[in-house]
């Protein structure tokens, strides 16, 4: 009798490897519990032993990309050898932006949170640390990562973001609500006709584009470091 293949035994890490996966390739809608039992080939009751439910696998998905930021700026921090708080803090960020952009579903998912989820933590704790270790008072470091807000994750919340929900801009579309405000509001108008961006693969959001984020987390990095001159 040929011997049975062994089947990977069934693990939270393996459920939410295979959730990721599912994310990345069809968007975080697609994360269901049935959906995710039949794609790692296992009846959804099965799942339950492992995550207690919908919300236990989205805190999981959660905790999976933060896990993956910090693996990525570990990797960067130990190729490159020790820096400036200023440099410091810029690498990091950018060490967690090229998570985002694998996981374009992910700044939804974390904005989504109603707290602050536990795993997140030791992100900005360590922000924290960089910042007094380069001679931060306590007072000016709350406000720097008040400043940062969501760009230690590695990405911008917008207050509108189409594109972070999982839906793409329509082009057509915006140039038709465009030409409906433009005698309403001719100075926003004039300055989303500027600005507005098609999709280039470089975006987490409808104004979350590469070049936006480094320069506006440079331009806070500078100002921090005046404030500490």
């Amino acid at each position: 009798m040929p011997a049975r293949s062994r089947r990977e035994p069934l693990s939270r890490d393996r459920l939410l490897a295979a959730a990721v996966e599912l994310a990345d390739a069809e968007g975080l809608g697609a994360v269901t519990m049935r959906r995710l039992s039949a794609t790692v080939g296992v009846e959804a009751m099965s799942l339950y032993h492992h995550l207690s439910g919908k919300e236990a696998l989205l805190e999981g998905l959660v905790d999976t990309v933060v896990a993956e930021i910090d693996q990525a700026v570990h990797a960067v921090e130990e190729s490159e050898g020790p820096l400036d708080w200023q440099r410091t803090l810029r690498r990091r960020f950018l060490a967690a932006r090229t998570v985002m952009l694998r996981h374009p579903w992910a700044p939804a998912l974390i904005g989504s949170r109603t707290s602050v989820p536990p795993s997140i933590f030791g992100i900005y704790e360590a922000l924290l640390a960089t910042m007094i270790e380069g001679g931060f008072s306590y007072h000016l470091a709350h406000r720097a990562l008040h400043t940062f807000a969501s760009m230690p994750l590695g990405f911008v919340q917008e207050l509108f973001s189409p594109a972070a929900t999982g839906t793409s801009v329509d082009t057509e579309v915006a140039e038709a609500e465009l030409i409906a405000m433009a005698e309403m509001l001719p100075h926003i108008t004039a300055m989303v006709a500027s600005e507005i961006h098609t999709n280039d693969g470089d975006m987490l959001g409808w104004c979350d584009s590469q070049p936006e984020f480094e320069f506006t987390l440079d331009l806070i990095l500078d100002g921090f470091a005046r404030q500490l001159g």
